[in-house]
């Protein structure tokens, strides 16, 4: 055990240097504005490298590839309601869990397939969100973040004690794998080209969200509710909206997760498993889809370069958070606007002194 420690810490320099050089990578890649070929060029670049990955990695490393594909969903579905209309969903995972059910109990029940239950589990996951959106419609702050914990809590509840239905704790076994035609999805590699293509839909629907008036609406309620309604945006039902949108693709994600491990239980659905969502959207920046992005795959795969150190790794992700909340609020890759509101922040605060208690 203190050889393999001493080998990791002679490395510890050569990390540092890589982590300095990732920020300094990072930031110029959050200050970047390319043109549109430019970022057509850029898109293309990405798209060829993520589809060439998997030909070279054991099944183990595409098995680790393809749950971060799945959290990737997850935490762009999450930033609809916290980063766009900065509504703070504590029970997010509750619609990953209806939309892993939904098609577990689909497949074992009524025989139909994943093609159909995809859309079906989004479906049944929005109207969970329409339905705690309109619960929660006048709440605000604190009091909004309970309410949707105490959401979590009772689908883990229903899941864990409604034998008839789930089978409880043990959960349910045997669920149907994709298929098209006669060709079944079963090798690691069908499941990451699967998840590649929802992962590439979501990343289009979430974009054109986020630059679209709705997303604009959203960005003014989260910024100053009051001020939105004042303005003509109609905060009720676009508040609805975000957690109806929001939570689809969790439902969707759910629905391909129960199809890939053909295997659901309550276990899989914690109120823990909200907060590591609720970490990547954080971490990567709020509002920032490839920040968002970004965010997903180092909490997925950091843990997996340090199993070395499995006894330290979540104080390892806890600090790093701390970290990034003291010396970068707004995320790995920041929403440009955002970058500017927390500017014009700190620069109220360094006027404040000068300013109180003076009238011009």
């Amino acid at each position: 055990m203190a050889t393999r420690v001493s080998r990791s810490v002679q490395f510890l320099p050569q990390i540092g240097i890589l982590l300095e050089e990732t920020g300094r990578l990072i930031r110029v890649a959050s200050e970047w504005k390319p043109a549109d070929r430019q970022r057509r060029a850029l898109t293309i670049i990405v798209t060829g490298a993520v589809l060439i990955l998997p030909l070279g990695l054991n099944n183990y490393f595409i098995d680790v590839l393809t749950l971060a594909g799945i959290y990737v969903v997850l935490a762009l579905g999450l930033n609809i309601v916290v980063g766009m209309a900065g509504l703070l969903d504590l029970g997010y995972i509750s619609f990953y869990a209806i939309g892993a059910y939904s098609y577990a109990l689909l497949s074992t029940r009524l025989g139909i397939s994943f093609w159909w239950a995809l859309p079906l589990g989004g479906m049944a996951a929005a109207a969970s969100g329409v339905v705690l959106g309109v619960i929660t419609l006048r709440l605000r702050g604190d009091y909004f973040a309970i309410v949707t914990l105490g959401f979590v809590q009772i689908v883990h509840l229903v899941l864990n004690n409604w034998d008839r239905v789930t089978n409880g704790p043990n959960g349910i076994l045997n669920i149907g794998r994709p298929a098209l035609g006669a060709f079944v999805f079963s090798q690691p590699i069908h499941f990451y080209y699967l998840i590649l293509a929802i992962v590439l839909l979501t990343i289009l629907a979430v974009d054109r969200l986020n630059r679209s008036r709705i997303g604009r609406a959203w960005i003014a309620i989260r910024e100053d509710e009051i001020a939105a309604q004042a303005t003509g945006v109609d905060t009720t039902r676009l508040k609805i909206l975000a957690f109806a949108l929001g939570a689809v693709w969790a439902g969707v994600a759910g629905v391909f997760f129960a199809a890939k491990y053909a295997f659901v239980s309550p276990e899989s659905f914690t109120f823990f498993e909200s907060v590591i969502v609720l970490s990547m959207v954080v971490l990567g920046g709020m509002g920032s889809v490839p920040g968002v992005i970004l965010g997903a795959l180092i909490v997925v795969i950091l843990p997996e370069v340090l199993r070395e150190f499995a006894s330290y790794r979540m104080l390892v992700f806890g600090a790093a958070l701390v970290l990034m909340m003291i010396f970068r609020p707004q995320g790995l890759i920041g929403n440009p606007r955002r970058r500017v509101e927390l500017r014009c922040q700190d620069e109220g605060r360094l006027l404040r002194p000068h300013t109180d208690g003076k009238r011009m």
